[in-house]
């Protein structure tokens, strides 16, 4: 780098010294406010920095900056050799600040590295999704470490880099832009290249989606620069020619457009009957069921539509029809013409041909004008009615109708209606114009016979008007000549073809008398005006000054003005010579050319843009000027202003404004770019070169407040607050002239440079605001000036009678109003307490719920924190599925026979078991069982699931069957005319039920690897919410609930204590904190803290409430074993309610231990009044026994002690008993308020709810891909259905649906503890199932309409259920895209998982069971596999009967 130069005005100038010393300066750095720059200048340490210094500063100056330049164009365009572009993060830096710039490409020294980019292909149409783009780059560095490709916002992608190309999907359907046709067919977008490794663009180029359909005619289809057909039998552009109907409609050629050729002028006269042929070519031939071809005529704004015959490809004709417009002053008149087919079809029409409609007689009301018009409208002057019309409109008699080209083809009486000028000089040259009718048809007819007042007048071609207009030059007139008419022949001079004006014209004399001013500058431009008398004869003026014309401008008979040019000799005195036509007029005037005025000085050397303030101006010759004008430019518009003469050297000017924008808001000063004075003619003043006029911005106000009305007290003076109120002029003696005015009043002003301020004049009331200055009004809104004048004494006195009368007159009328309404405002102020006291508690309700809510949440997901999920094993799962309620089914023991025939029976049962595994037969034995009408719905299920038992170890056979059962019922289903979407929706025949348990073999796997987390967090959330609050031990009923049923709907006061447990396991270890209810009951208490000591141990590895007693330690040392009945329960009216911890007044913090139940001496000292028994009896009541599916039975009932006829309760007493007071009803708030709670529930359990959704609705799954067994039935059903051509989305949607979800899932999370070892209460059944209905709902294609009557499960999930069953639509839709399984793969995974559960289940058992059918219908069964032909092949008959001869009994 060369040494930097510097210059006066602290600019440093940067420069590159080449090799041959030649320096190329490439920057001008601005260093130091003012002052040259010294000599000696410092780089930093780093020599990162140059210090540089003027007389009075030190300044630290960058080396570089190359970040100013945004492209490597302009980075390595700008010259300076420290800057070089660091390719993939996308700046212009030095070498060293560039990450790895010493690999290949990464950094761009030179202009030619820059990075370039093409695209092929660099267009595509927007029906186009997901096209592979092929970007081919040039410069790029090595991008292993990805590349994403980038359509601006619509979309971004993961690019493939292959070599130097890189590889592109075009964006997808969704995403592509949309075109319409207001913005062309074309829409361009910038194609990025973003690196992985920075995460920046490093490249770019163009690309076009283009819309072929937004072109609505052939031509411009075929003409638009990207690939656009046209198929003209369909009458669209298309990018795909394949969518055209025939090969021969396509279109890719103008050439081959349907379009009408260019036609010479089609000429229809209105009113007539007349066919249009038209040429055109490749017209197309409509095809069956397509409308013909019409011609649209768009006249006066109103389309006239005539059906059109197409004679071949090449002609067309609009048929037989008049035509016509409105109103006489138009005589032709063109219409746009479209010819169309098929309706709406349009015919190209590139020539714009159109159709001149034309009316004779319109504007033509002389014969002359009437055969002057175009020969080819045929129009002739009829001579009766005198008209033009066409020949065959005139009636026929000899010689009526002239035309043109006839032999008597010249109109008869031709007449003069006006002569101008009608007065000229004897001299002659004056052109006459005279104006007629008839005047003839050529020139040849007038050339010879004009006489103007006697004289000879020769026509002038150039003149001639055909008919209407004759121009004349006058020759010269004698002496005696005064006045005449004008006399013309047209063509000969008989009588007819003769004329002569009514006016007459004059010979006259000009004579000049004055000329003022008599001086003017040497520039010219002085307006000159010449007296005299007759000065307006003749035609022609022209005015010499010496020998300079002086420019005409105007004259009247007694005035003739003009505007002098530059003198030619300088300053002189000259003659002036006037002459008119070829009269010249002598006469001794005189006009003097003297020196140009000169500006000397201008005050003030300032204005504000928007002008008009005064400037007083000195110079010379000053009063030479007749209208001095002041001008400035600003931005290329020029503004100027009126000046006023005072005298020889001085004037007052209206500063011009400067042409800035109105929105234009910088406080800087403004210079013009010119600024000078219009003198005349005088050039020199146009710019002045010495000033240095200054433009300061203009002054704003402020409004006075929001309402824009300022409110004083007489005599305070108005303050208009501002800015720019004083210009900020050097030397500060500027003021600008403001005006105020309140109302119409002036008045005084007081200015500082942000506020006036305003002596209010004498004025009261309201009046507007104006400030004027500078030719600008601004009004800051109105002032209201208060009157301060008191009221005299009477009116005063008068207002107070008028209103003490009224308040007596008002009271009177209240106290008679009062005595009425006393009643019922007790009535009312009773009801109004009630209102305000159930309002303020529904608020309170609403706020804590959603406190509640707030603090839930976070609780929730911290207390699940993982602890091992409880799954049970595959076999006691399937059990629970498959045979649910019974704990120990014959399936899992061995057989029991006697021994006797226990050899007998294994031999048949092995028989049979063969006949199971024959198709034939187990499909003939299942029909049979079905059509038998003593075979019940739980036979069905019974069969279907020992049938999967025996076939556990052949699942691949399993399904084979149960995909013919399937396809067998789908044929029932659609034979019988069911709607297809109730197929598989009730458990109904052994297939569904096997489909069921199916589902059941094939996704234990996905539970335990996947769904089975969300399930089980679904499941503790809803158990721990629940239990948070109140759960009523009778009814069941909670405070928190998702089910509207299970809801309590009143009020409960309840506090949460901490108890600590003694661990039963070891009572040396610390206490356990257990958080309890004081409302529970004593069972409640014992399962909360059994649920908090064994957290981590199955259900049935735990010990039961009944088998436990809960003892309360107290400090004294006293123990105390509490119990729900006891001698201190409470019965009141029959109503016994159970005992509760704040019936024992148990405090917080208590110690409280589980001891196994004694019958001591104790307890019975405890219980001397309940016996055991009663208690052990409620304690049936309430806990549930057997399998967990024995849940069903939802609500314990309330059960009176038979003994007693006690009733027992617990939070609420059950109202459907009918002794239940009316006054309790008040203590229950209006009890919808509650169902709030509801939704607080929900929105704690939402996330729970979202993640097992999501989990079974997506494909993709933390390390687990989706069940084979989903997508193959899924694949089954689709099948199906084309098999039975069912297209309908939704029949598919709800097949799939009631295969999987309803089938499978909804039991799953209905009944949690089919899957999970757990116990299930009442109201978490409730709950989960709302969620399960919810997933039902989510499943389902039909639209759920809501209303005030609809369930709350319904309203309370309606805002989720459309995004669930985006979900569904989802996961149904990537299930159908996924590659389908082969039989071969599916087997495999059959006989996997047949292998794995081998030995799970006693089959000898399972078919002893499947046997006892046998034996119930083996009639029905033996006479089916008679009937059988392929049966009788296999002798299955025969081998059944062996079967039952070796089973029998009596055998």
């Amino acid at each position: 780098m060369g040494p930097p130069t510097d210059d006066l005005c602290g600019v440093l100038h940067i420069r590159v010294d080449g090799p041959t010393n030649n320096a190329l300066e490439y920057e001008i750095v601005q260093v130091v406010d003012n002052g040259p720059i010294l000599r000696d200048m410092a780089f930093s340490m780093d020599d990162e920095h140059l210090y540089i210094m003027s007389e009075k500063q030190l300044t630290r100056v960058p080396v570089e900056s190359c970040g100013q330049y945004k492209t490597c164009s302009e980075c390595l365009g700008s010259g300076d050799p420290h800057c070089g572009w660091c390719v993939l993060h996308n700046t212009c830096t030095r070498k060293e600040r560039c990450e790895r710039s010493s690999e290949p490409r990464r950094f761009a020294s030179e202009m030619k590295q820059c990075v370039r980019l093409t695209v092929h292909p660099n267009n595509i149409s927007v029906s186009q999704y997901n096209v592979l783009l092929v970007l081919e780059t040039y410069n790029v560095p090595e991008l292993s470490a990805g590349v994403n490709c980038t359509f601006e916002d619509l979309s971004e992608m993961d690019g493939l880099v292959v070599g130097n190309q890189i590889q592109c999907i075009s964006p997808a359907a969704k995403e592509v832009p949309q075109i319409i046709t207001e913005n062309g067919d074309h829409h361009i977008v910038q194609l990025q290249l973003k690196s992985k490794e920075t995460g920046m663009t490093f490249a770019s180029t163009s690309f076009v989606f283009y819309n072929c359909s937004v072109h609505n005619s052939c031509l411009s289809c075929v003409e638009s620069p990207y690939r656009c057909h046209w198929c003209k039998y369909r009458h669209v552009c298309t990018h795909d020619p394949r969518s055209c109907s025939f090969q021969e409609g396509r279109v890719k050629l103008p050439e081959d457009c349907p379009q009408l050729l260019k036609a010479d002028k089609i000429l229809v006269p209105v009113e007539v009957i007349k066919p249009i042929t038209l040429k055109a070519k490749n017209l197309p031939q409509p095809q069956s069921g397509q409308r013909g071809y019409e011609c649209i005529l768009n006249i006066q704004g109103l389309e006239q539509r005539v059906p059109a015959l197409r004679f071949n490809s090449s002609s067309v004709q609009c048929q037989n029809t008049s035509y016509s417009y409105e109103g006489m002053e138009i005589n032709s008149l063109p219409v746009e013409l479209t010819v169309v087919w098929n309706g709406n079809f349009n015919i190209d029409n590139p020539a714009q041909n159109k159709v001149h409609l034309y009316k004779c007689g319109a504007m033509r009301n002389s014969c002359g004008l009437c055969l002057k018009a175009d020969p080819d409208f045929e129009c002739g002057w009829c001579e009766g009615p005198n008209q033009c019309t066409l020949k065959h409109h005139c009636p026929a008699q000899e010689n009526q109708w002239l035309e043109l080209s006839g032999t008597k083809g010249k109109c008869t009486n031709p007449k003069i209606t006006d002569i101008s000028p009608m007065t000229g000089p004897r001299e002659g040259g004056t052109k006459v114009t005279i104006r007629g009718e008839n005047l003839g048809l050529e020139f040849r007819d007038i050339a010879s016979h004009v006489k103007v007042a006697g004289v000879e007048c020769k026509p002038l071609v150039e003149g001639y008007i055909p008919a209407e207009q004759i121009m004349c030059e006058m020759g010269e007139a004698k002496l005696s000549q005064h006045a005449g008419f004008v006399e013309i022949c047209v063509a000969e001079c008989k009588p007819e073809f003769m004329a002569r004006s009514s006016q007459l014209y004059y010979f006259t004399s000009l004579v000049l008398s004055g000329l003022k001013p008599k001086r003017g500058p040497v520039s010219g431009g002085t307006q000159v005006t010449i007296t005299g008398s007759n000065l307006n004869a003749g035609s022609n003026v022209m005015v010499k000054f010496g020998s300079q014309p002086c420019l005409f401008y105007k004259r009247t008979s007694k005035h003739i003005v003009c505007n002098t040019t530059a003198s030619g000799e300088g300053f002189e005195k000259v003659q002036v010579s006037v002459q008119v036509d070829k009269a010249k007029i002598s006469q001794e005037l005189q006009f003097e050319y003297v020196e140009d005025p000169t500006i000397m000085r201008i005050e003030p050397e300032w204005s504000i843009f928007s002008g008009n303030t005064p400037i007083v101006v000195w110079g010379t010759h000053l009063d030479l000027i007749q209208n001095p004008q002041i001008r400035a430019k600003y931005g290329g518009k020029e503004h100027v202003n009126i000046c006023e003469v005072q005298n020889s050297t001085e004037m007052t000017c209206q500063a011009p404004a400067l042409a800035v924008d109105p929105n234009y808001q910088s406080d800087l000063a403004e210079r013009p770019e010119e600024f000078g004075f219009i003198l005349d003619n005088v050039q020199s003043l146009l710019i002045l070169n010495k000033t240095n006029f200054t433009y300061y911005p203009n002054p704003v106000f402020e409004v006075f407040n929001p309402a824009g009305v300022l409110e004083l007290k007489p005599g305070s003076p108005i303050i208009l607050k501002g800015k720019n109120l004083i210009p900020p002029v050097a030397g500060g003696n500027a003021k600008l002239n403001y005006t105020v005015l309140v109302g119409e009043k002036p008045c005084t002003v007081t200015v500082s440079d942000v506020q006036l301020l305003c002596e209010s004049p004498n004025l009261t009331g309201r009046h507007k605001v104006m400030a004027r200055v500078g030719g600008m009004e601004f009004s800051p809104g109105m002032v209201y000036i208060s009157p301060d004048s008191p009221l005299s004494l009477p009116a005063i006195i008068s207002i107070a009678v008028a209103g003490g009368l009224l308040i007596i007159f008002i009271v009177a009328v209240l106290i008679a109003y009062k005595r009425k309404s006393r009643e019922s405002d007790l009535t009312l102020k009773r009801l109004q307490m009630q209102m305000d006291n159930l309002e303020s508690r529904v608020a309170l309700e609403c706020k804590e719920a959603f406190a509640e809510l707030q603090t839930d949440i976070h609780e929730l997901t911290s207390d699940l924190d993982g602890a091992g999920i409880p799954f049970l094993d595959y076999r006691t799962y399937t059990m629970r599925v498959l045979f649910p309620g019974i704990e120990d089914h014959p399936v899992l023991r061995d057989l029991e026979v006697p021994g006797y025939r226990q050899e007998r029976v294994e031999k048949g049962l092995k028989l049979f078991a063969q006949l199971i595994n024959n198709k034939v037969f187990l499909l003939s034995f299942i029909r049979t069982l079905e059509s038998q009408r003593s075979f019940s719905m739980r036979d069905r299920g019974n069969v279907a699931s020992l049938i999967m038992t025996v076939l556990q170890s052949k699942l691949e056979y399993a399904t084979d069957v149960l995909k013919q059962l399937l396809a067998d019922l789908i044929d029932k289903n659609l034979e019988s005319k069911n709607h297809p979407k109730l197929l598989l929706r009730r458990t109904e025949s052994v297939a569904e039920k096997m489909l069921t348990n199916w589902f059941t073999f094939l996704l234990y796997k996905f539970l335990k690897e996947c769904a089975g987390e969300p399930l089980f967090s679904l499941f503790c959330a809803i158990k721990q919410q629940m239990e948070k609050g109140p759960i009523d031990s009778i009814t069941g009923e909670a405070r928190y609930s998702l089910s509207e049923d299970k809801l309590i709907r009143q009020q409960i006061d309840y506090k949460t204590l901490v108890l600590s447990c003694v661990n039963p396991d070891n009572v040396n270890s610390p206490e356990i904190p257990v958080k309890i209810l004081n409302c529970d009951t004593i069972t409640q208490v014992k399962e909360k803290i059994l649920d908090a000591i064994f957290k981590n141990v199955p259900c049935s590895h735990r010990p039961k409430a009944a088998d436990m007693d809960l003892e309360w330690r107290q400090a004294s040392g006293a123990r105390m074993i509490l119990q729900d009945e006891d001698i201190t329960t409470k019965i009141e009216n029959d109503w016994k309610r159970l005992n509760t911890l704040a019936h024992y007044q148990v405090p917080d913090g208590s110690v409280v231990a589980l001891v196994s139940k004694q019958v001591t001496a104790y307890n019975a000292v405890n219980n001397s009044t309940v016996s055991r028994t009663s208690a052990s009896k409620y304690e049936n009541m309430i806990r549930y026994t057997g399998s967990p599916d024995s849940l069903r039975s939802r609500t314990p009932m309330i059960t009176p002690d038979l003994e007693s006829g006690v009733k027992m309760w617990h939070l609420v007493k059950n109202h459907e008993h009918g002794d239940q007071k009316e006054g309790d009803r008040g203590s229950k708030m209006v009890s919808e308020i509650y169902l709030t709670r509801l939704l607080a529930t929900k929105g704690t359990l939402q996330k729970f709810v979202d993640d097992l959704f999501e989990t079974i609705f997506s494909t993709a799954h933390r390390g687990s891909a989706l069940p084979l067994a989903i997508k193959y039935m899924f694949d089954f059903l689709d099948e199906q259905a084309d098999k039975h051509n069912i297209h309908d989305p939704h029949v598919r949607h709800t097949w799939k649906s009631n295969c999987l979800p309803l089938r499978f899932w909804v039991n799953m999370i209905k009944n949690p503890q089919f899957v999970f070892d757990i116990h299930k209460n009442s109201i978490t059944d409730a709950c989960l199932s709302v969620v399960a209905q919810t997933f039902m709902d989510s499943c389902s294609t039909s639209e759920h309409r809501l209303g005030k009557d609809s369930p709350s499960n319904k309203l309370l999930y309606a805002k989720d259920i459309p995004s669930y069953k985006n979900w569904v639509e989802r996961y149904y839709s990537d299930i159908a895209k996924m590659p389908a399984i082969s039989d071969q793969d599916m087997n495999a995974y059959l006989a996997e998982q047949s292998r794995m559960h081998m030995n799970e289940f006693n089959t000898m058992s399972a078919l002893s069971e499947i046997y006892s059918y046998v034996g119930k219908y083996s009639e029905e069964i033996l006479g089916a596999l008679d009937q059988d032909d392929q049966a009788g092949k296999q002798k299955l008959a025969y081998k059944l009967e062996q079967v039952i001869t070796l089973m029998s009994i009596d055998s």
